[in-house]
């Protein structure tokens, strides 16, 4: 159950709790140091002094809230910077933001937070897959909101879980421009009256992203604009740490009710993200002396265009044409000369025949990693 403070608490970072009060005063208070990652969705300072109209002339549900309105852009740039120099003070040296806003202020956001020290790492563009239409007709319509990732500072050494990343992708690299649907259906809280519960509330699925991005199981996380309580809720489900900072009861309420209804995942295992850099160094010579491949078995690229036979010290042999000798060099060297490229992940290249079926030969450092009760 999530837990409840106020402005007056004790100066620790205590977590799995909501902050009820302002976000730059607490987070001046609060230990340095002491987060791992910030995901903040602060104002975007829409300035609308008008409703929207739909063409039958029903009103359009938007963002007119008090907390949305600023006198100037001047001071619309001070309470950035205020809530980002406390943001990057609380951060520990390795960890990261998450900012996310519009074309109404991502791009003031983006150079104070280069003022302040921050690095940019990515910007991230989150293409919706259900925008609202333009009903005016006199711009294109607004179908995407961009976040800024950025690091503490130019050397910090930032989680970046790429494997999981990749997994989540189908197997393919993770790109900048994220298709995902807006909030909507029985994920979109509301209230009594049926109206929305919070203008602004982000999908879940973005949320699960970007925290399986850039943190680790155990992490702590600090949303300084909790709201609905979003950052929250796949915290909690994905087993991370977290506290958020909201000013409104009312949206506190709707938060610690959405919050008491996740359970923790209870097989904690199922929260890793393996990242094959840091698993121990297992050379292919190793899958050659332990007889997982014999000295003389064929190679293949998955395309069964290029073809090499294994050595018994683990180098990789390939007859030349035209009358030339042989070329001898490691998995990774013989991968790149075949494709004439200047380097080659030659676990992943290179595969070997499983009983008719294409398999690549990482498949045998991960059972060797098992053997030697080195896998994660």
């Amino acid at each position: 159950m999530a837990k409840i403070g106020t402005g007056s608490f004790s100066p620790s970072l205590s977590p799995d709790r909501i902050i009820e009060g302002d976000c730059i005063s607490t987070m001046r208070a609060l230990p340095a140091g002491s987060v791992d990652m910030v995901f903040a969705d602060p104002p975007y300072n829409l300035q609308l002094n008008e409703g929207l109209l739909r063409p039958d002339h029903s009103e359009v549900d938007g963002v007119t809230d008090d907390w949305d309105r600023f006198d100037s852009m001047a001071s619309y740039d001070q309470f950035t910077r205020d809530w980002l120099g406390a943001a990057h003070r609380l951060l520990k040296d390795d960890g990261s933001l998450w900012v996310i806003g519009s074309y109404h202020n991502i791009f003031r956001v983006g150079s104070i937070l280069q003022d302040l020290g921050f690095w940019i790492l990515n910007d991230v563009i989150w293409r919706k897959s259900n925008p609202m239409p333009n009903f005016r007709g006199r711009r294109f319509t607004n179908a995407h909101e961009t976040l800024i990732w950025a690091s503490k500072s130019k050397d910090a050494r930032y989680t970046f879980n790429y494997e999981a990343m990749k997994r989540l992708n189908e197997d393919l690299q993770m790109r900048s421009d994220w298709l995902i649907p807006i909030c909507s259906g029985g994920e979109r809280l509301k209230g009594t009256d049926g109206r929305k519960a919070h203008p602004t509330q982000k999908p879940e699925g973005l949320l699960h992203r970007i925290i399986m991005a850039s943190t680790k199981p155990g992490d702590q996380i600090l949303d300084p604009f909790f709201g609905s309580g979003t950052t929250g809720a796949v915290a909690k489900r994905l087993g991370r740490h977290w506290v958020g900072i909201e000013r409104d009861a009312g949206y506190i309420a709707y938060a610690q009710k959405r919050l008491e209804t996740i359970q923790p995942m209870a097989d904690e295992a199922l929260l890793e993200a393996p990242n094959k850099r840091s698993q121990p160094r297992i050379p292919f010579g190793m899958v050659v002396e332990t007889g997982l491949l014999s000295p003389g078995t064929v190679l293949f690229d998955q395309n069964r265009r290029h073809n090499a036979q294994v050595r018994a010290d683990g180098t990789l042999q390939i007859h030349h044409q035209q009358g030339q000798g042989p070329l001898v060099g490691s998995i990774h060297q013989m991968g790149a000369a075949v494709q004439g490229s200047p380097a080659c992940n030659g676990w992943t290249f290179w595969h070997f025949d499983a009983h008719g079926m294409t398999r690549p030969i990482d498949l045998l450092r991960q059972q060797l990693r098992h053997q030697l009760g080195l896998s994660s």
